[in-house]
């Protein structure tokens, strides 16, 4: 369990106290835009490594359950999951200035659009409820590790990014924040935009959807757990 919390710890390191924070300016300033994504790139695809490799030997070894809300919440894994996955993988697709290297996009008026309309952080959201629901489902001591390092980045990365936004983009910034919302539906419930939801079920809500459907039959297989009711494993 040691070596999960450290890998948490690590992970959560990279990207709270380096990407978003004015140490990733002053990196940045000496050695470039690019080396630093190179380098920060690798660095969190180990620590993520790391991370999972932690968490399946934790779960080998001891580890003690914390809680059991019951078989109830399992069986709402695979409506919250498709919420995620529908919010989240849109977010991907799509022109977004709270995205790497596409601040451009803040000043093509037609960029707030779809899932964005929802909240300016669609991938982010999407993992905080993904991970909102495996925290629920799993109590054992090293999911709640595993699971909640991702709950907490989801979370707090969305506050982040929009404090670096602000920093490197100014009025711009300024301008794209004033018609979104960090908090799901928050610019639409105060009138700062409106909810269009036909713009959410073009190509990029079918590609979501088709890769929630795979992780879906490819679960038991993949990762040990079967997603459906009673344990049942389709094919």
């Amino acid at each position: 369990m040691t070596m999960l919390i450290a890998a948490a710890a690590v992970f959560l390191a990279i990207h709270l106290l380096i990407a978003g924070t004015r140490v990733r300016d002053g990196i940045t300033g000496a050695i470039g835009e690019g080396p630093y994504l190179g380098l920060f790139s690798l660095a969190s695809l180990g620590a993520i490594v790391w991370l999972a490799i932690a968490y399946k030997a934790a779960q080998r070894g001891e580890d003690p359950l914390l809680y059991d809300l019951g078989p109830g919440v399992k069986h709402l894994g695979i409506p919250v999951v498709a919420l995620a996955f529908l919010l989240g993988v849109q977010g991907l697709f799509m022109p977004n200035p709270t995205s790497l290297r596409q601040e451009g996009s803040a000043a093509n008026p037609d960029t707030i659009r779809g899932v964005l309309r929802i909240t300016r952080h669609p991938f982010l959201w999407g993992v905080a409820i993904w991970s909102a629901f495996h925290l629920s489902a799993n109590g054992d001591e090293a999911s709640v590790i595993f699971f909640g390092t991702f709950f907490v980045l989801s979370i707090l990365g969305t506050f982040s990014i929009d404090a670096k936004r602000r920093r490197k983009m100014g009025e711009a910034w300024a301008a794209f924040a004033a018609k979104t919302s960090n908090i799901p539906f928050a610019a639409a419930i105060t009138g700062r935009n409106s909810l269009k939801l036909g713009e959410s079920f073009g190509w990029r809500f079918w590609v979501a959807a088709l890769l929630f459907v795979t992780v879906l039959f490819a679960h038991a297989h993949i990762f040990g757990v079967s997603p459906f009711p009673g344990g049942v494993v389709p094919i």
